[in-house]
């Protein structure tokens, strides 16, 4: 009986120790939460400040990548959205696909399976929508660059894409 006992006592004291004052929920530490105000008297969060702006952006919703291979290039191909997409492919892309878009940058040429060659045919048959999608939701060894790029700066890249590297090859039409 007094194994018994010791035995439901052993095992109930876990339980008890979660209502001793030292456990406490990290939430609940002196730390400001989401949409709280700085200053204890004022709840809630702040108003956005007088003429404040939203962030310019193309917004899109498209499920998978299977939508987004049919959408069409919402951002004209001039030289400011090319230098732009020359930038982010830099900062983004060049690490796999290389400078030239090959596929041969110093993380690709480490990786099994090697990164698509952006200038081969196979690529260029490819719609605007197929290359934003695929920045969009990434692929077998692609992370997908949503979190990190805009949508309009992912068309951005895609202007690059075809108008330098693939030598302004004609963007492939949506399907």
């Amino acid at each position: 009986m007094k194994k018994l006992t010791l035995t439901i006592a052993l095992a109930l004291a876990p339980t008890l120790a979660q209502a001793f004052p030292w456990d406490h929920d990290m939430a609940n530490q002196i730390s400001i939460k989401p949409q709280e105000s700085v200053d204890g008297k004022a709840g809630g969060m702040k108003p956005f400040p007088k003429r404040s702006v939203p962030v310019a952006g193309t917004s899109s919703f498209v499920k998978d990548q299977g939508a987004a291979e049919k959408m069409a290039n919402p951002v004209p191909a001039d030289e400011k959205s090319v230098a732009e997409g020359k930038r982010l492919f830099a900062i983004y892309c060049s690490a796999c696909h290389g400078a030239g878009g090959k596929g041969d940058g110093k993380v690709g040429e480490k990786l099994v399976l090697q990164p698509f060659d952006l200038t081969a045919d196979q690529t260029r048959s490819r719609t605007d929508g197929f290359i934003w999608g695929y920045m969009t939701f990434g692929g077998a060894i692609m992370p997908a660059y949503a979190n990190d790029l805009n949508a309009t700066e992912r068309w951005h890249v895609v202007n690059y894409v075809r108008k330098t590297l693939q030598g302004g090859a004609a963007t492939a039409a949506a399907k």
